[in-house]
């Protein structure tokens, strides 16, 4: 591991739950910008840590605290890990700073059970993301580090580009869950999948091209196999044992609803949709060049 970087202090504690914040938090650590010795992660963050040769986690929260003169916490959604760190570190008058990712309900994301803690300095890893947290934050420092995961994730694309020794081609969907049916009784994934369909010529995609469906690694085996069967005529399949890099290298165009996969897509120089229908919510990403499905086809009934 890089040697820590001089702006955060040795006794720096590092709690983390959720992949969103986790990932740049980690590979700011692996970059020695942060570190990465007193670190506790639970759930997604942890499994994130050991899947590779690193300093072994801290078992508790307690014990990454005890002695610490920093915390860097996460601000995910899935636990309140995070919060319950920044409540004992606030009880031990240690200073906190707290990392943003992805650019949605920033503000929500200090509120558990009505308590609302908020950092003492923010950390984001672009320039969108920074803009938003001084929009929502005006009382609180932000702090701009480097995007070292997204450039990691870009790099690897390019890696997946060299390896397979042909141009990409045809379209690939990732998918997420939508986590609501928009009053409509269908799943919000395949509505969005149904929109695609109707509107493949409108949002400019090649026909004759295989559609290739990459799913969320919450998805059950099998989930999209009748849909394919029922649009034939693009030709679709489902990606399998395959990288999210290997995925993107191999596609000319790259769909899906609002995960960060999409702006890895963009930042790899593909054509990127959003294909949320126009009677959802609209997508939240803020990326310049990525496209919206509501904006080609306009308001639909």
């Amino acid at each position: 591991m890089a040697e820590r970087h001089s702006d955060f202090p040795d006794g720096t504690a590092v709690v983390l739950h959720d992949a969103g914040a986790a990932n740049p938090a980690i590979a700011w650590i692996d970059a020695g910008l942060v570190p990465g010795h007193r670190v506790f992660a639970e759930g997604p963050a942890a499994r994130l840590w050991q899947a590779r040769a690193r300093p072994p986690l801290l078992p508790s929260l307690d014990l990454a605290l005890a002695g610490a003169t920093l915390l860097v916490s996460g601000t995910g959604w899935q636990s309140d890990l995070e919060h319950r760190a920044r409540a004992r570190a606030r009880a031990l008058g240690l200073p906190c700073l707290a990392v943003l990712d992805h650019w949605v309900n920033y503000r929500a994301r200090f509120v558990r059970g009505g308590e609302t803690i908020l950092p003492d300095a923010l950390l984001v890893a672009d320039a969108d993301a920074e803009a938003q947290a001084r929009r929502e934050f005006p009382g609180i420092p932000v702090v701009r580090m480097p995007g070292l995961y997204l450039a990691g994730e870009v790099a690897a694309v390019r890696a997946a580009e060299a390896a397979q020794g042909h141009p990409p081609s045809g379209v690939l969907a990732l998918m997420e869950p939508a986590r609501d049916d928009w009053g409509r009784g269908v799943d919000g994934a395949f509505q969005a999948l149904d929109a695609l369909a109707a509107h493949w010529d409108a949002l400019g995609l090649p026909r004759g091209r295989p559609l290739r469906l990459r799913p969320h690694p919450s998805d059950p085996p099998g989930r999209y196999d009748r849909w394919c069967a029922a649009h034939a005529g693009l030709a679709p399949r489902v990606s399998a044992g395959t990288t999210l890099a290997a995925d993107i290298a191999a596609a000319a165009h790259v769909v899906g609803l609002s995960s960060y996969a999409l702006v890895v897509a963009l930042a790899a120089g593909r054509d990127t949709v959003s294909i949320l229908p126009p009677w959802a919510p609209p997508c939240l990403l803020p990326q310049a060049g990525l496209r919206h499905l509501r904006d080609c086809v306009g308001a639909l009934a």
